[in-house]
């Protein structure tokens, strides 16, 4: 917002050399009582292009956007998709010397996304800047060659994007008890304001029920005891719990309604869930989770980045190799067959 001259600054100052268009947040730069088309034509003046420049990008920003159909429908009436697919197909196609995109583009389909994640692609690779603010680990590395992480409003460390992914995901913090790994949930940072803190805490262990305090190799079990409050007594209730990259990028799922045998018996107040993987076989790496509870088949609490699990090297298959590629680590077994000859009959005719 600073750098979008939206709010100023407290001490110091922002040079910009350039045109500059920004998309912060749904419906930015649009009057919702003007129609899609008419929004065109004031954002195209606001960021200081001439009737003409705008006309001759028109066509390309309705194709771009693909809300030709609701063009002449006042946006007041669009849907947040709707807004976002206009604004930025508005914000990227008047060729700005500077876009800056924020997390915005989240509310938009994959396949908006991926388009708009080439288009950018293509804004920096004509020579302009893009500014790009994401928790999308995989669109970051895929699109920015510089990273800048940011720690309560300073600049912890600026340079190439990999390094920069590597330092955030490494701040992800673990708390210890005496008992073992314990998570406490309660004011959890990526809890949605909307939701209430039903789920309480989480603790880890590994194998023989030892706590889980830094790591695990490759195919180590993992139990996961999710203490959680009803508010009234019910019997559908389930817990969540997915296993993210360090690209942001979903690569596992548990989930209690998975569970053959389950009691169908009322539950009301403190519940504790145990989840038992036998082996995670995730490959080495780093990875987040995001853990849900589900009450009468509603999301009535989520909770992101919930705790990190780090899966270290380890010789899973007994040869000394270490699995390296790929996402998941599976037993197989190989075998050497001689081929087998087929006869040829040669007929003569």
């Amino acid at each position: 917002k600073v750098l979008s001259r939206i709010t100023d600054p407290t001490h110091g100052r922002v040079t910009l050399r350039g045109r500059m268009a920004s998309l912060l947040e749904v419906g930015t730069g649009f009057h919702p009582e003007l129609t899609g088309r008419e929004n065109i034509f004031l954002n195209g003046a606001i960021l200081g292009m001439r009737r003409t420049e705008i006309k001759a990008k028109y066509d390309e920003i309705v194709a771009f956007a693909e809300v030709d159909k609701f063009l002449d429908t006042p946006v007041k009436h669009y849907s947040s998709g709707m807004y976002v697919r206009l604004a930025f197909a508005v914000a990227a196609h008047l060729e700005p010397e500077i876009l800056i995109v924020d997390e915005v583009l989240a509310v938009g389909d994959m396949a908006f996304q991926k388009k708009c994640l080439g288009k950018m692609s293509e804004v920096s690779k004509g020579g302009r800047t893009v500014l790009f603010v994401s928790h999308n680990m995989a669109a970051v590395e895929n699109l920015c060659k510089r990273g800048i992480l940011l720690e309560q409003g300073s600049v912890v460390f600026d340079g190439d994007t990999k390094s920069a992914i590597g330092q955030y995901l490494a701040k992800a913090p673990v708390v210890h008890s005496g008992e073992g790994s314990r998570i406490d949930l309660t004011d959890a940072s990526g809890r949605d304001p909307k939701f209430e803190p039903l789920l309480r805490s989480v603790e880890l262990y590994t194998a023989n029920d030892a706590p889980l305090l830094t790591s695990m190799p490759i195919g180590s079990p993992l139990k996961v005891r999710i203490q959680f409050d009803l508010p009234r007594s019910t019997d559908s209730f389930n817990v969540g719990l997915g296993f993210n990259n360090m690209y942001g990028q979903r690569v596992l799922t548990v989930h209690s309604c998975f569970e053959p045998v389950r009691s169908g018996r009322s539950s009301e107040g403190s519940q504790v869930f145990v989840c038992d993987i036998p082996s995670l076989t995730l490959v080495p790496g780093e990875y987040s989770t995001y853990l849900w509870l589900e009450i009468s088949n509603i999301k009535r609490d989520a909770v992101a980045d919930a705790f990190p699990i780090s899966v270290v090297d380890s010789d899973y298959f007994g040869t000394g190799k270490v699995p390296w590629n790929g996402t998941f680590v599976l037993p197989q077994k190989w075998t050497l067959e001689p081929a087998e000859e087929k006869a040829f009959t040669e007929v003569a005719g």
